[in-house]
């Protein structure tokens, strides 16, 4: 468990969460029937889960397992589905324009995308303030975010193929278990014995087992020791898995498409564990790789989604590239280990707001390392819902200064959002509010972030609390 790395006091332990709270705040435009095309935008709306074929989240289908393939595409979209509030809050709803906003907002990021030289400037700052919903635009931009397609579309098709072709044969190579690769070279070798016309003179020939290839071989070369080494790992990561955004019928159920994502997740998990023997598997991991994956999961291009799987293997590396270090313990202490990190965040707090540091470091004594260990490791992944949590993504890939920059900057504005709060709370209160943060305008958190600075003098940025 991440947590189990620091030894916090008694009344600052708590539990790694399983499950996110419920999921609110939704962006799919609702016609009101009592005003015809006067489109409005409910801010605060629920997020609701809706079962396919009209049901709601009480009822069942009696046709689930006659076609998968339309619940799959029914679910996917009621994941995120808008239940509008019973009654119209006047202050709260965003008019037309901010329709009118989104729709040039998608155009000029379709335009972007479809030009044969991508200006990834261009691309950073439209993602700054959010990404669009639905049509893959998140998908194609987080890949060139992450610097997994190049910014020549010319290369899209080659690059794709080759580093697909790259996880196939890991995976061929590392999550094949040792039985199944020895019938393979047995089999091969049967092929290769046998005469032309197939018929067998005399009696069959017993093919010799090597010592690595003996399944009790305690050898460190053994194929078979090096598989039942990754067991333990693998059991931890279905434990996780199962954990995995409980809420979202996408991760959770026994659908066969649920089913089929949470095993595409485990190859991934696993076969980064095993790629990385100094890390492995790091519980939490799977809460960092989600969002990647659902996004490219539900990518509308049939091709990459059906490859959502190879691309999520190779963007999550590439995002933990970036952080990696946080996950590995002997480096704790080392100026690129987390305790580094977490007092970076502080020092970030003590410029841009020193009353709030004093209070949190001397008065009530609220270290980072109780709070924000979580934060920054999972990369906020577990303070949010999904919706917001893919719109905090939007910011943190598309930062000129890279995710960790934005990232304690988010961390900062968020200390600075409850200051009131965090200013009029004890040890207890203070720990409670920051390990189960409150909803929040994302929109406005982010614009805090954006105006931090790390040089105090150049900081104006005014708060209403």
């Amino acid at each position: 468990m991440l947590k189990g790395k620091l030894k916090l006091p008694d009344k600052a332990k708590r539990a790694f969460p399983d499950r996110l709270g419920s999921l609110v705040a939704g962006f799919e435009d609702k016609e009101d029937e009592n005003r015809g095309s006067d489109l409005v935008f409910e801010s605060g709306e629920e997020l609701e889960t809706i079962q396919p074929n009209g049901y709601g989240s009480g009822g069942e289908s009696e046709n689930d397992e006659d076609d998968e393939d339309y619940d799959e595409k029914v679910d996917r979209e009621s994941d995120l589905r808008v239940r509008p509030k019973p009654e119209r809050e006047g202050p709260g709803s965003v008019s037309v324009l901010a329709a009118i906003a989104a729709d040039d907002k998608r155009s000029d990021l379709e335009y972007e995308l479809s030009q044969p030289e991508i200006n990834l400037e261009k691309l950073q700052r439209i993602a700054s303030s959010g990404l669009p919903d639905g049509g893959g635009l998140r998908a194609t931009a987080w890949k060139l975010l992450l610097g997994y397609l190049p910014p020549s579309r010319d290369l899209w098709e080659k690059e794709l193929i080759e580093n697909r072709l790259k996880y196939a044969k890991l995976k061929e190579e590392l999550l094949v278990s040792p039985s199944q690769l020895t019938r393979k070279k047995v089999g091969a070798l049967s092929y290769c014995d046998h005469p032309a016309d197939g018929v067998v003179a005399g009696p069959l020939k017993r093919h010799e087992i090597s010592e690595e290839d003996h399944p009790l071989s305690l050898g460190k070369a053994s194929v078979w020791h090096q598989y039942f080494q990754h067991t333990e790992i693998a059991e931890q990561i279905d434990r996780d898995l199962q954990r995995t955004h409980p809420d979202l019928k996408f991760f959770s159920g026994d659908s066969s498409f649920s089913r089929k994502h949470r095993e595409s997740m485990r190859s991934i998990l696993l076969l980064f564990a095993k790629l990385n023997p100094v890390i492995r598997y790091v519980q939490g991991m799977n809460e960092v790789l989600a969002p990647i994956y659902y996004v490219f999961s539900t990518d509308t291009n049939e091709q990459n989604a059906a490859n959502a799987e190879a691309d999520s293997f190779s963007c999550f590396v590439r995002l933990l590239s970036d952080s990696v270090d946080h996950f590995c313990e002997q480096l704790d202490n080392s100026a690129v280990g987390i305790l580094s990190t977490l007092s970076r965040l502080s020092e970030l707090l003590k410029a841009n707001d020193e009353e709030l540091w004093r209070h949190l470091e001397f008065t009530t004594k609220v270290k980072p390392q109780y709070y924000a260990f979580r934060w920054i490791t999972l990369l906020l992944t577990q303070e949010f819902n999904f919706q917001c949590i893919m719109r905090i993504w939007d910011s943190l890939l598309s930062s000129p200064y890279g995710v960790q920059d934005m990232l304690l900057k988010i961390c900062c504005a968020m200390l600075l959002c409850v200051k009131s709060r965090l200013l009029s709370g004890d040890f207890v209160a203070n720990l409670k509010l920051l390990q189960n943060y409150p909803d929040i305008n994302i929109e406005h958190l982010l614009q805090v972030a954006r105006d931090l600075s790390s040089d105090p003098s150049t900081y104006r940025l005014s708060l209403t609390l």
